[in-house]
């Protein structure tokens, strides 16, 4: 899926978005407690890249928590952004906000970043040049040694591991019994559509995209999450 393609397909579902993934707020919630420790340590003013933040759910959590903090909200789909920005003057911080629609390649230069938070966007770079590629965008618009709290499907698709954990992760967002044949159609996208890897592996995608080594701070079922930092 390219691209474009992707693009549509958030448009499309922007309306309904935040209902379909209910069922995973509490892992959100979780992924959003152990970010708090992580970014902890960040200066009180600090500037924050949010890279492919959909309806803006990590956006709402830190500006509420932070309420000094600047934000950089970048999505390429504008219906998805649209809900964003509504949220941020609903919950009135949209005055500490710069919304981008559209990719990091785009973006007009602005003083570097703080921190960054990308969370289940790369997993859709099927390519993993393109994967790495994209890291380091986010890399270049951040100060040296600035934190990156990234997230992404994850998992040893050809292990007995997969099994468990994708029949588990339907379960979950399904109301009806799982069938062999709906097991296929979603390994299929998850082969075809999306780069689910094995977790040392997207530490290394991360890596070479001008980060120090990862740390997994997270897992609930295939979700993974790492902190990094800008290398030198």
């Amino acid at each position: 899926m390219n691209q474009n393609e992707l693009k549509a397909l958030f448009d499309q579902q922007a309306s309904s978005y935040d209902i379909q993934w209910e069922k995973t707020a509490p892992i959100r919630h979780c992924l959003h407690l152990l970010l708090d420790s992580m970014f902890s340590g960040l200066p009180v003013d600090a500037k924050i890249l949010c890279v492919g933040l959909g309806t803006g759910a990590e956006l709402s959590h830190l500006a509420q928590k932070n309420p000094l903090w600047r934000f950089t909200a970048v999505e390429p789909s504008g219906a998805m952004l649209d809900l964003c920005k509504q949220k941020a003057e609903q919950e009135g911080f949209a005055s500490r906000c710069v919304f981008h629609q559209g990719y990091l390649e785009t973006l007009p230069k602005h003083e570097l970043h703080d921190a960054a938070t990308c969370f289940l966007v790369s997993q859709f770079f099927v390519d993993q040049q393109q994967r790495s590629a994209f890291f380091l965008q986010i890399a270049n618009r951040l100060k040296v040694r600035a934190l990156l709290a990234s997230s992404d499907l994850a998992s040893d698709t050809q292990s007995a591991e997969y099994d468990v954990l994708l029949r588990a992760w339907m379960n979950m967002m399904s109301t009806a019994a799982i069938t062999a044949e709906a097991i296929d159609r979603m390994r299929a996208a998850y082969s075809n559509d999306v780069g689910v890897l094995a977790p040392d592996r997207i530490a290394s995608i991360i890596a070479a995209g001008g980060f120090e080594r990862p740390v997994q701070f997270f897992q609930a079922g295939l979700i993974h999450a790492w902190l990094s930092r800008r290398a030198d």
